[in-house]
C-alpha cells in the first residue's frame, strides 16, 4: 500500500464526502476515485460505500487505524514550492538578415522593369 493512497483514504474517511476530500487534498476528484479504487483492489474488499451518502464499510473501519499508524510512521510529504521553476525557453534565432537600407535593392531580387 502506498502512503499517498492511505492519505487519500483517511481524508475520505474523515470527510465522508469525495469532493470535499479532494478539495482538502488539492487533487482532482478523478484522481481521488482512482486511488481509492486501487487501494480497494489491493485490499480485496470495498472500503467505502458510494451512493447518496458516503460511509465506510467494515473493512474500511478496520483499515482506518492501521492507515493512520502507517501515515504517522512515514516521512512527511515533500513541500511544493510556490515559485515557478525556470522561465520560458526562447529559441535562438541566429543573426538574421542585415537591416534593409532604403533605396538599395536586395541582392537576391531583380529590379522590376517598367
Amino acid at each position: 500500500m502506498k502512503i499517498t493512497q492511505l492519505r487519500r483514504f483517511v481524508a475520505v474517511a474523515e470527510e465522508l464526502h469525495f469532493p470535499r476530500a479532494a478539495a482538502r487534498l488539492g487533487i482532482p476528484l478523478a484522481a481521488l476515485y482512482s486511488s481509492i479504487e486501487k487501494l480497494e483492489e489491493e485490499v480485496g474488499h470495498p472500503l467505502v460505500t458510494r451512493g447518496s451518502s458516503t460511509s465506510l464499510t467494515s473493512a474500511g473501519v478496520l483499515l482506518l487505524p492501521e492507515a493512520r499508524d502507517r501515515i504517522a510512521a512515514a516521512p512527511p510529504p515533500p513541500q511544493k514550492s510556490d515559485a515557478p521553476s525556470g522561465g520560458k525557453a526562447k529559441a535562438s534565432k541566429g543573426k538574421g538578415r542585415a537591416p534593409a537600407v532604403k533605396g538599395q535593392p536586395k541582392p537576391y531580387k531583380k529590379r522590376q522593369g517598367r
